[in-house]
């Protein structure tokens, strides 16, 4: 049995896929929006975001390192819980991958139009929309990012290397330029968080933090192309978020020290309207008007390479999709010379040109891109812990050690900040999962999956369905979104979050697979 897939990633190609993944479009906006929920309290609203992904990327390097597979996100509760977790998974992570593609070169072209005023169009009321020539070259794009990943994964480690390594130069200056011009008194003018421990919460999710932050499963999804994967997989997953969380720490300091103190005379409130665009408006206000023009500049190259490395994740998590029995198996095909899943690369590209039709506006989707990609890590704690049990023999060369702390912590934090994400995304999106369990039981007889009982699969499956019904119940009742009917006030909606999070996952790792279903179909 010889793998489909190519092993040509290197650890530094896979720490700047992470890196590349994390520094997208949304360190150009989210300074603004923190502090304008959070003020300096925002710091640790940052530090929340980097301490949750990075406890759930420890436990993802216990999968990765185990089980390289491609499009691993889907495929690993496949392993602990069977196919219809899987399927899940699969198609809250499609949706989220795919409109992340278009996502980036929204927001490339946003940036763009300061140059060429065109590609956007402003009506009467202030508002903007995409112009055609604007749409063009967001095509344009979308069609350059296909292209580089379609003949060679290392062709497309490659590009992204390069991108990553010019789109890191200019938050570095920005940290300098800012910090030279930093007011201590910024810092207590006025309320160091001005909508208390709520704003820092709502921050992680609704101020872009979270959205900022994901990265992780890129890097998941190219497990099988990756040299030395025990060794390399669990280093890039620590590297990239530690270094991320120290450049948005420092960023978000340097920002908030370099306003002028006297446009604090107000508060932080509002804060994201005088500086929609942060490092380009406050550069600006500062009269550096060459580190504005690096920042655009860079608000055009980050969000390109980042929509190039979903790109190439995208194909990956359809394919582990395909492979689960319950998508297209037309979708498993992997060109034997490039070692890449062009069929399903093709379905990507459509979908991420999609996208770019009813959602011309980049942050539109945040929230529910944010909530969605959690959800999808947030299962990673409950399938190790499964897999401890039905898969007691696998070779682990990554050991999470305190998985008996780490596991529920992590499941703990994903559940504050898909809370967090509010009602108007949570009851569409886990209301949408609820309707898929339904269309997989009338339809699965059409379903080719005969490893696994659809018995089985409920009962394996239970808890997810049940933690869907009751995080949306939790947030109608509690405090975040303006939907919500605030009945349960803080801080008895975090008990709840917190109480459900460990029923579920208690009931999760307990309830998996009698045998764990793992198998390679990365090889043939």
């Amino acid at each position: 049995m010889t793998s489909q897939f190519k092993k040509q990633l290197s650890l530094m190609d896979l720490t700047f896929i992470g890196l590349g993944a994390i520094f997208g479009s949304g360190w150009l906006f989210s300074a603004s929006h923190v502090a304008s929920q959070a003020g300096p309290a925002g710091i640790f609203s940052w530090i929340i975001g980097g301490f949750a992904v990075l406890i759930l990327g420890i436990i993802y390097c216990e999968l990765g390192a185990a089980l390289p597979r491609a499009g691993g996100i889907i495929r690993y509760p496949v392993f602990s819980h069977g196919p219809l977790q899987g399927y899940l998974l699969g198609a809250v992570t499609l949706i989220a991958f795919s409109s992340l593609v278009a996502i980036e070169a929204v927001a490339a072209r946003e940036y763009a139009a300061a140059w060429f005023p065109s590609l956007t169009i402003i009506e009467a009321d202030g508002s903007h929309k995409v112009s055609i020539v604007g749409w063009l070259f967001q095509f344009a794009l979308l069609c350059l990012f296909f292209l580089l990943n379609y003949f060679s994964v290392k062709t497309f480690a490659m590009a992204n290397n390069i991108v990553s390594t010019l789109k890191f130069a200019v938050p570095i200056l920005v940290m300098v330029a800012l910090l030279y011009h930093f007011k201590p008194a910024n810092f207590h003018v006025t309320e160091f968080a001005p909508m208390g421990v709520h704003g820092v919460q709502g921050a992680v999710s609704a101020g872009g933090i979270i959205f900022a932050y994901l990265g992780l499963t890129p890097i998941i999804s190219v497990a099988s192309e990756v040299k030395r994967p025990q060794f390399t997989i669990p280093f890039a997953l620590i590297l990239s978020i530690l270094l991320s969380t120290v450049i948005y720490v420092v960023l978000q300091v340097a920002f908030l020290g370099a306003i002028p103190t006297d446009m604090l005379a107000n508060g932080w409130q509002g804060l994201n309207e005088k500086f929609p665009l942060p490092y380009r408006d406050i550069a600006m206000l500062l009269g550096l008007g060459w580190l504005a023009m690096l920042v655009v500049t860079d608000a055009i190259v980050s969000p390109s390479g980042c929509g190039n490395i979903y790109m190439a994740a995208t194909p990956r998590v359809i394919y582990a999709w395909a492979n689960t029995g319950t998508f297209f198996s037309v979708f498993r095909r992997v060109d034997q010379k490039s070692g890449i899943p062009r069929t399903a690369m093709w379905l990507t590209f459509a979908l991420s040109v999609f996208w770019t039709m009813p959602f011309p506006s980049w942050d539109k989707l945040i929230s529910v891109v944010s909530a969605a990609l959690v959800m999808s890590y947030a299962i990673s704690p409950v399938t190790v812990g499964a897999l401890r049990r039905n898969a007691p023999d696998l070779e682990r060369p990554f050991y999470v050690k305190g998985l008996s702390v780490f596991g529920p912590v992590a499941f703990v934090i994903a559940s504050f900040i898909v809370h967090w994400s509010g009602w108007n995304v949570i009851s569409w999106l886990l209301g949408a999962q609820l309707v898929l369990v339904v269309l997989y039981v009338l339809f699965k007889r059409y379903v080719p999956t005969h490893e696994v009982s659809l018995a089985q699969q409920l009962k394996s499956s239970a808890w997810l369905i049940v933690y869907y019904i009751l995080m949306i119940i939790t947030s109608y009742l509690g405090n975040f979104g303006d939907s919500a009917s605030h009945i349960i006030s803080a801080p008895f909606d975090t008990i709840v979050v917190i109480i459900i999070a460990l029923i579920c996952y208690y009931w999760g790792i307990n309830t998996g697979l009698p045998k764990a279903l793992i198998k390679n179909d990365d090889e043939a």
